[in-house]
């Protein structure tokens, strides 16, 4: 632990309070922005995709399961890896206790993912998870919601990601952090492999049997599904992390 200032009780208690006025202002202004988020105009989807699914070959409307809402986590284990991303795995332990509620709800979460369907099925089943998870590969799914580059765009030092035109560098650049090339060897790859792949969730609504996307989220706007962080967020110490410190849950000493 750090060295850190302490106090009474009533000191703690009077900025507690200051605290928690700033607190409630922040859930207020969350409460705005989902509002902001539900009004975004809807796009219709009329391109045909197709995904490998548990139950066999499905439209992007079958991955609906019979519900009107669908929300997508873009997972990143590409056709390449030889397993899931860590941080998307991190993320992903969360999903199994949400997906009977939101079910319950009228809406589907699934996963999905550009590796073939047995890659997916066998990680799954390493995780001990039980959420739907489909596979994209061989469909344009991924790239045309931002989550997937072409090895071209990729050397090009350019791509979108996030609503924005990101300069990636050359392929090999990613070999300066140690942190990220160490993710994309946990996956089996290396690291210009890896990042080809991107993390983010879209969501879709089924309206008299037309799809419409209605929103997609990438980067930091994932940390509010990252159960861990949340947690973390609220510890002593917070955050408190240097590089690449957590792993996949049955990859820890002691666990």
């Amino acid at each position: 632990m750090t060295a850190h200032r302490t106090g009474t009780r009533q000191e703690w208690l009077a900025a507690r309070l200051e605290l928690l006025e700033a607190e409630k202002e922040l859930t207020r202004r969350g409460d705005a922005v989902a509002r902001q988020r539900q009004e975004l105009p809807w796009v219709r989807i009329d391109k045909e995709y197709r995904f490998e699914t548990d139950k066999g070959t499905a439209s992007l409307a079958d991955l609906f399961e019979g519900r009107s809402q669908l929300l997508v986590y873009h997972f990143m284990f590409g056709p390449d890896y030889q397993a899931g991303c860590p941080s998307c795995s991190a993320i992903a332990d969360g999903f199994d206790g949400s997906v009977a509620h939101l079910a319950h709800h009228d809406v589907t979460l699934c996963a999905v993912s550009r590796a073939p369907l047995a890659k997916l099925q066998a990680y799954r089943r390493r995780m001990g998870w039980s959420f739907p998870w489909a596979s994209s590969f061989g469909s344009d799914f991924n790239h045309d919601f931002g989550v997937a580059h072409t090895k071209e765009e990729w050397e090009s030092g350019f791509v979108e990601y996030n609503f924005r035109p990101m300069d990636v560098g050359p392929p090999e650049s990613g070999e300066e952090d140690p942190a990220l090339v160490e993710m994309a060897a946990t996956c089996g790859t290396d690291w210009p492999t890896y990042r080809r792949e991107g993390p983010g969730m879209s969501a879709f609504a089924l309206q008299d049997g037309v799809v419409h996307h209605t929103y997609s989220t990438y980067e930091r706007g994932l940390d509010v599904l990252w159960g861990m962080y949340q947690w973390l967020d609220r510890a002593p110490l917070g955050r408190n992390e240097t590089g690449f410190w957590w792993r996949r849950h049955d990859e820890y000493e002691n666990r």
